[in-house]
């Protein structure tokens, strides 16, 4: 080998170390750029740099542990995140949080669907866009004399009003155990909470609550008397409406508060402990092993993490309305839109969020 083809061989042996340093500096910076920020880019539904955060009012209809995913949303900043400014307000009942919604008063609700199906049935202008919850997750709870539904002869169940959905689930019960005309439906108003509290001083002596009141019950001395999930009544539990004005005028923000909702399902999940401080503040309840069974019953046991709002017991729920002798104006298919939901399936993002395909529920 020549003195010249020497040289240039260690010259083409000197840059090829020279540059292997710098290839491999890139190719760290580009798996960098893989990892850490195409991620954070392919969700969809996040605001632009310097995007003007929207402000809007969503409403709750009751006190309830099942709401527990909006509180978190809320309280860590997701809808933030989407560019969303939420104030939250309390409105009591389905029938004055409809009012509102469909006045614009609030953009959206966050309310069991069974509570407002009968309202969107009649007209009223909003629609179901996302079920998180969609199963019953109420119980009977008595006291400690009732150890039987035999026992409520004679006795009475505390509602909040007549019509609603405390009354029509404590009629479904009293239809199952045949006892219709032999217990007396008194409305007494008030939360859960504070029906729990009447049927405690015996006011009346049954209510149908939600967790984690039936694990208070349990530590009371009360008895659970029958838990309504049997009764295999066609429900949906907490679930998010739109009303029609920003449904027509602003549905890309629908999607964004929907995504956080989604988001919200997530971080509940990941986080058992925020979670149940979540319920915890909503129900003023301390104790831990009701704080476990309510975590579990709306983190997991009842959740659907698609948020479909499911057509068929839309359609069965009507169904009941019309029965019970209430004009019916929409069709079910009127009263729900799945757009959004199926949007986050379809974009990749619930893939990402949690890193892989989600089951499908039974329904």
């Amino acid at each position: 080998m020549t003195s010249c083809s020497l040289r240039r061989k260690q010259g083409r042996l000197a840059l090829m170390q020279g540059v292997l340093p710098v290839i491999k500096s890139l190719l760290i910076a580009l798996l960098f750029v893989l990892v850490f920020i195409v991620p954070a880019d392919a969700n969809p539904y996040l605001p632009k740099p310097g995007e003007k955060p929207v402000k809007l009012r969503i409403a709750t209809c009751a006190v309830s542990g099942g709401f527990a995913h909006l509180y978190i949303a809320l309280d860590y900043g997701i809808f933030e995140k989407y560019g969303i400014k939420m104030e939250h307000i309390f409105i009591r009942g389905s029938s004055a949080s409809l009012v509102a919604l469909a006045a614009d008063e609030i953009q959206f609700l966050y309310c069991a669907a069974e509570a407002t199906i009968p309202g969107l049935a009649t007209g009223v202008d909003a629609k179901l866009v996302a079920a998180p919850l969609v199963k019953l997750p109420y119980v009977l709870v008595t006291r400690k004399e009732i150890k039987r539904p035999g026992d409520l002869k004679g006795k009475s169940l505390g509602v909040t009003r007549p019509g609603d959905l405390s009354a029509r689930l404590s009629h479904a019960v009293l239809k199952k155990f045949n006892m219709a005309d032999e217990v007396t439906i008194r409305p007494i108003g008030g939360s859960q909470s504070e029906r729990y509290q009447a049927m405690a001083t015996n006011v009346v002596q049954g209510v149908v609550v939600t967790p984690p009141l039936d694990t208070r019950a349990k530590n009371d001395g009360f008895n659970v008397l029958y838990r309504l999930v049997d009764l295999d009544l066609p429900f949906i539990y907490s679930s998010l409406h739109a009303n029609s004005r920003i449904l027509r005028d602003k549905p890309e923000v629908v999607q964004r508060v929907v995504a956080a909702f989604a988001e919200a399902i997530f971080f509940m999940e990941k986080n058992p402990g925020k979670g149940k401080i979540a319920i915890s503040q909503a129900m003023r309840v301390k104790d831990e092993e009701a704080l476990r069974v309510s975590y579990n019953v709306y983190a997991k046991e009842i959740i659907d993490r698609r948020m479909i709002v499911p057509a068929a017991a839309i359609a069965d729920s009507v169904e009941l309305v019309r029965a019970s002798g209430t004009h019916i104006r929409k069709r079910p298919e009127e009263i729900y839109d799945n757009t959004f939901v199926n949007n986050l399936e379809k974009s990749g993002f619930l893939k990402d969020l949690w890193g892989g395909e989600l089951p499908r529920i039974s329904r």
